[in-house]
């Protein structure tokens, strides 16, 4: 059995193509339940359980991880192309598959924000987090795969502790407030406009707020979530469904929604700079899939960046961690040696199957000692003669192999024989002589 994993970041695919594939968290659950069944269909598992997956997906990534023999692969790419509407082939050419130890590495540099847009940063450990979380909740998780998601969250922690790669790192948030800064003299004469109330508008919020900004608001779905974000930084809150009446009013807009379709389209916009006299619209659009219509870029007054627009602004910053990645990366190699240690205790040949076998052997002779002591005890035979009788049945059980294997060796091999059998059954009184 191997652990693979596949993909598409924004390495690999551009942001139209990764929308596709993005999941909201609540639609993890479902989405693995008819992976797992479409999985079961084409190799049936020997197990009930089923197959061991997980989906991470993100903002900047998509990911599949699973275990099973090398062949999984193919299945589970088909599986994901007809998922998001395209052909196998067009998503092969943008993803990225791997196994094993490669696999692992991938995992503990993904939870470490080493192979994250912005470098080090921590939103990341806690979506990975939830990801595995839902996973387990959905019956997706075995041994193997919480054995690779545990060690990669403690590799995780060690990096953040014993290195400096998310020190001073510049989040999309800081990114966005440090472009706006470019666009208006004056960020304290702005009014901003949030769409979403997620953890990632929380950062921007945050950020905006220190600029002290004339106004702001946060438009969402949820009324209890937008009302006890907009308490906490004095906005006000508007719905949803008056955005398209009230856009005109702001000079910022930064939205970050899980919704599958634009919020913001392009007539709407144009109606707003209509309303504004051409004064310019600064707009970020955090989601994947977009929040923003793409078209809404071409016009003459809008300032819109997509996440895959701010990568450029985060990555200024980047060049002066190199010495603590190259930490990082010792710390995860040592990670993946001690997983790909385990697997291979576990797997064919290893001493896990072997030690499972010596338990059940020894459990079935213990299992008719006991037998046989219970039936002499009822017939009324003396306790101290069932007693003898139970640990000389069990001693002669447990020494038949190695005295059969002694008797049995041949004269070139019996030295070698005699060795071994003295190294584990005579380890006390060899120990005791010295």
């Amino acid at each position: 059995m191997a652990v693979w994993a596949l993909g598409l970041n924004h390495t690999t695919a551009p942001l139209d193509l990764r929308g596709r594939f993005a999941f909201a968290l609540d639609q993890i659950a479902p989405t693995l339940g008819g992976l797992r069944e479409a999985l079961s269909q084409q190799a049936p598992q020997q197990s009930n359980t089923g197959p061991e997956v997980a989906i991470l997906s993100t903002c900047n990534r998509t990911e599949i991880y699973g275990v099973g023999d090398h062949n999984s692969l193919v299945p589970v790419l088909n599986w994901l192309a007809h998922t998001g509407g395209v052909t196998p082939a067009v998503l092969q050419s943008h993803a990225y598959t791997l196994q094993d130890g490669l696999a692992a590495r991938h995992a503990f540099r993904v939870a470490s924000g080493l192979d994250s847009m912005v470098l080090g940063e921590p939103q990341i450990l806690g979506q990975f987090k939830d990801a595995v979380r839902v996973a387990d909740e959905a019956g997706a998780l075995g041994t193997t795969l919480n054995q690779l998601f545990q060690r990669s969250f403690a590799v995780a922690k060690e990096v953040r502790t014993s290195t400096e790669v998310g020190a001073h790192s510049i989040s999309m948030a800081a990114a966005a407030v440090r472009l706006a800064g470019q666009l208006f003299e004056d960020l304290r004469k702005i009014r901003v406009l949030f769409v979403g109330a997620g953890e990632m508008i929380e950062l921007a919020a945050t950020h905006f707020a220190a600029k002290q900004p004339l106004a702001m608001a946060i438009a969402n779905r949820s009324v209890e979530r937008g009302d006890k974000l907009a308490a906490r930084f004095g906005a006000e809150v508007m719905r949803l469904a008056d955005l398209p009446d009230r856009l005109h009013e702001f000079d910022a807009v930064i939205s970050c929604t899980a919704s599958t379709l634009p919020l913001i389209g392009l007539g709407a916009v144009e109606r707003a700079l209509k309303r504004r006299k051409h004064r310019p619209m600064f707009m970020v659009d955090l989601a994947v899939p977009r929040d923003i219509e793409p078209e809404v870029k071409a016009l003459e007054d809008v300032y819109l960046y997509t996440v895959d627009d701010l990568s450029h602004v985060v990555q200024t910053a980047q060049a002066s961690r190199q010495a603590a990645v190259a930490q990082a990366e010792v710390i995860i190699d040592a990670g993946v040696q001690s997983f790909m240690h385990w697997m291979a205790q576990r797997g064919p040949g290893g001493v896990v199957p072997l030690i499972r076998q010596l338990n059940a052997q020894a459990d079935e002779w213990r299992a008719a000692e006991l037998a046989r002591a219970h039936k002499a005890l009822l017939r009324g035979d003396d306790v101290q003669a069932v007693m003898e009788a139970l640990s000389r049945g069990l001693t002669q059980k447990m020494l038949h192999g190695a005295m059969a294997e002694l008797n049995a060796a041949d004269p070139a091999h019996r030295d070698q024989t005699a060795q071994t059998i003295t190294r584990l059954f005579l380890r006390s009184q060899s120990k005791n002589s010295l």
